[in-house]
């Protein structure tokens, strides 16, 4: 299936289990995917710690809520909750990839929010406010989904676990409508 996918990777030698199966080691792909995940998941994990527990001199979920009520999201406390954990959980599911297209869905819905009632009006780069960083933020979700975790990755154990079409489309369709449901609200 990885040849399918990736034609041009060198295929990794493989290792030998006890019962006499052989078992694809991790590739050059793998390790570079690993080293993505836990970059762009650990940090938009600390991004949501800063929301939630005021870590990494962040306000904590009291300033959060009051910013979110300032958007009009109420009660502000819940929505901070909300937006907080998709951003802890989402990027920690991402860092060991664990159940990596609900984790995507999750950043990607917290970014549509932040584009429909923060950025958007602004343009699209971030210097003047824009949509730029939530962008990114999607896009790379997005694409750690459809191309998958890696075999480094808890989800390597799973059918979901090597990325395609379908989770791609999982991860964009539940983030959203958890964003259209957030926004309805």
């Amino acid at each position: 299936m990885d040849a399918e996918r990736f034609p041009n990777r060198t295929p990794s030698p493989a290792g030998s289990r006890a019962n006499g199966t052989t078992v694809p080691r991790a590739d050059v792909t793998d390790w570079a995917l690993l080293l993505v995940r836990l970059t762009f998941g650990l940090l938009m994990a600390g991004h949501g710690a800063q929301k939630l527990f005021g870590l990494f001199g962040g306000g904590g979920l009291t300033a959060t809520a009051r910013g979110f009520e300032g958007l009009g999201f109420r009660p502000g406390k819940l929505f901070a909750v909300i937006g907080g954990l998709s951003e802890f959980l989402g990027g920690l599911g991402l860092a060991v990839g664990l159940l990596t297209p609900l984790a995507a869905a999750a950043l990607i819905g917290v970014m549509i929010n932040a584009m429909a009632t923060v950025t958007g009006g602004h343009g699209l780069w971030e210097t003047d406010g824009g949509v730029e960083y939530s962008v990114c933020i999607s896009v790379v979700a997005l694409a750690l989904a459809a191309i998958g975790p890696g075999r480094l990755a808890v989800d390597r154990f799973f059918p979901w676990g090597t990325g395609g079409w379908w989770e791609g489309a999982v991860a964009l369709g539940l983030g959203g409508v958890g964003a259209a449901i957030t926004l309805s609200l």
